[in-house]
């Protein structure tokens, strides 16, 4: 099958994200972190987006590429560094995903649109930016939330998972309330989707 553009940016980010020091545990696997993330992202959006323009499909790929070179420890540990820690991160991954399009000598179209996506732009206004939301949202239910609600107070998961919702369009929460999740999760879910924080 011969290399298409897309597969080959699939390809620049896996190789990026590839590096990645932490590693997580797969079908008893470790493999690096932010690479099974991508993956990760790119299956949701296939299955709950099918039609997904190229930009968006780059964007859930690379929507955290080379996220562990910035670490959340460097920040203040409180909502401003959060929301800085999280700004520049966006930063980052725009400005990698651009120069891997570049590199590629893919359209500056492409590049601008996919650089959009991942800084989160016009959500609730933007189709594609709302359904990357959507997705990462998902995956992050999906895969992640168990752990977290592990290492919280169930007030606290109920109030982020609150907000999680918040952020996803109608279309997305029928999606998440579909997921296939552990009770205690789905309950947490449920709570936060009847907005019992």
């Amino acid at each position: 099958m011969p290399t298409t553009p897309l597969s080959a940016i699939f390809a620049a980010i896996d190789a990026a994200n590839a590096q990645d020091p932490r590693t997580t545990t797969v079908a008893g696997e470790d493999r690096p972190y932010e690479l099974v993330y991508g993956e990760r992202m790119t299956a949701m959006l296939a299955h709950f987006a099918p039609a997904a323009p190229e930009a968006l499909q780059i964007a859930a790929r690379g929507q955290h590429i080379e996220r562990w070179s910035i670490p959340r420890s460097d920040y203040p540990a409180d909502r401003v560094g959060y929301l800085t820690w999280r700004n520049d991160l966006k930063e980052l991954h725009a400005r990698r995903l651009g120069e891997i399009i570049d590199d590629l000598a893919q359209p500056t179209e492409l590049k601008e649109r996919v650089q959009f996506l991942v800084r989160k732009k016009k959500l609730k206004s933007d189709p594609d930016t709302q359904t990357l939301e959507d997705v990462i949202c998902l995956v992050f239910l999906r895969y992640y939330a168990a752990e977290f609600a592990a290492d919280h107070e169930a007030e606290k998961v109920v109030d982020i998972l609150s907000k999680t919702l918040k952020k996803m369009s109608e279309r997305g929460i029928n999606a998440a309330l579909g997921l296939p999740l552990e009770p205690a999760v789905r309950d947490l879910v449920n709570k936060a989707a009847d907005g019992e924080a």
